[in-house]
């Protein structure tokens, strides 16, 4: 059987490579086309052009009927690298900022592994997701029919973190991540001279009122025990100092784990923007996005995990979720199973993700390697 200490240096340059060559959301051709060549290699059956880009590679092996998902998403960020380090990316304004070259890599390396496995028996589906950066690549690939045509008795998926020491493995039941919503609300008046305001709904100032009053929803309408954020990060109007401007248009972001949470803020941000209407003489109109749903992790699947991360590396029970989102929640919506986070942080003050200084740990790729073969050995009982 390969040791996983021999995969190492290889799948660095891989992912070094797959860094220096970014692609953004359902654009991942050159990434997964180097999947794939690695996971024929190995001797894995490989389907590609599920959902766009993603892939899946299959591998099968005696009469165990069990089977179990494992996922990496593949898509860089729309960022440009600041890192100044050798496989910087050589595409300008995109680049890996959220380590999803480490995650390919790690599930190649896993793939790479079992393969090479005797003792193993069951089926191992490794998911190769595009697009998970906003656009909903996981979803893309359940309408066509990834769990039908790859069953998955469980699935889980692995994501560094910097915020957690290299090397420690984290997880919890219930929420693990937050629901992402977004809004962008258009205020219009009619136009009009600054120095005759009194002929002129002013858009801005109605603006300025109503970025006011949504800070005030979670504050006054969502109890202390709920998580939640509302944050307005976009404000767009007005082209010259003597012009009221005839449109303002404020956008932001409500991140939250409870639905029925999610539901009173849509519903206080629709009242908030009546009264602005009726204050300010100006027309409203709200375009809110429930894009992805919280990540909740099935108990059973969770305490597993923790119970498997234990055996490869220092484990411990996430204390609370994260308001960052992702659509792996989609997956679990559809099958059981747990998000884990895979601690890279070097203990210097490591960049966040999604950070232009941002790069992946390689010193943490043998651990990932270890965690996605041990989960799928003790759900395969092999």
């Amino acid at each position: 059987m390969t040791d996983i200490e021999d995969l190492i240096a290889p799948l660095v340059t891989f992912r070094r490579d797959i860094h220096a060559h970014p692609e953004l959301g359902f654009k991942e051709h050159r990434t997964a086309g180097r999947i794939a060549e690695a996971l024929r290699e190995a001797g894995i059956e490989v389907t590609e052009g599920i959902g766009g880009t993603g892939l899946v590679g299959v591998l099968r092996r005696g009469d165990n009927p069990r089977t179990v998902g494992l996922r990496a998403d593949m898509d860089a960020l729309p960022i440009e690298e600041r890192t100044n380090l050798p496989w910087t990316s050589t595409k300008p304004g995109c680049f890996h900022g959220c380590g999803h070259d480490g995650h390919v890599a790690m599930l190649l390396g896993a793939a790479q592994h079992l393969a090479a496995d005797p003792d193993f028996t069951g089926t191992v589906n490794f998911i190769f997701q595009p697009a998970e950066e906003g656009l909903g690549g996981a979803r893309h690939m359940i309408a066509d029919g990834l769990f039908e045509r790859f069953p998955c008795d469980r699935v889980y998926a692995l994501h560094n973190w910097p915020g957690i020491p290299a090397g420690t493995i984290a997880t919890r039941p219930g929420a693990i991540m937050g629901a992402a919503d977004k809004f962008a609300i258009r205020i219009m008046g009619k136009g009009g001279h600054a120095a005759i305001p009194q002929d002129t709904p002013d858009a801005v100032l109605a603006a300025a009122s109503l970025v006011q009053q949504l800070n005030t929803i979670i504050a006054r309408n969502i109890p202390a025990s709920a998580a939640a954020v509302l944050s307005v990060t976009e404000i767009h109007g007005g082209h010259a100092h003597n012009v009221i401007p005839a449109e303002v248009t404020v956008g932001g972001t409500v991140r939250t784990f409870d639905p029925a949470v999610q539901d009173r803020i849509e519903e206080r941000i629709e009242q908030v923007i009546k009264g602005i209407s009726t204050s300010f003489e100006v027309e409203c109109a709200l375009d809110y996005d429930r894009y992805y749903p919280a990540t909740i992790n099935d108990a059973d699947a969770a305490m597993d995990a923790l119970s498997v991360a234990a055996q490869v590396a220092k484990a411990k029970l996430a204390p609370e979720p994260a308001p960052t989102s992702e659509d792996f929640s989609y997956m679990l919506q559809a099958r059981p199973g747990a998000y884990i986070w895979l601690g890279q942080g070097r203990g210097d003050g490591s960049p966040p993700l999604h950070n232009p200084h941002y790069d992946f740990n390689d010193d943490v790729m043998a651990t990932g390697i270890r965690l996605h073969v041990a989960l799928a050995h003790h759900w395969l009982g092999a």
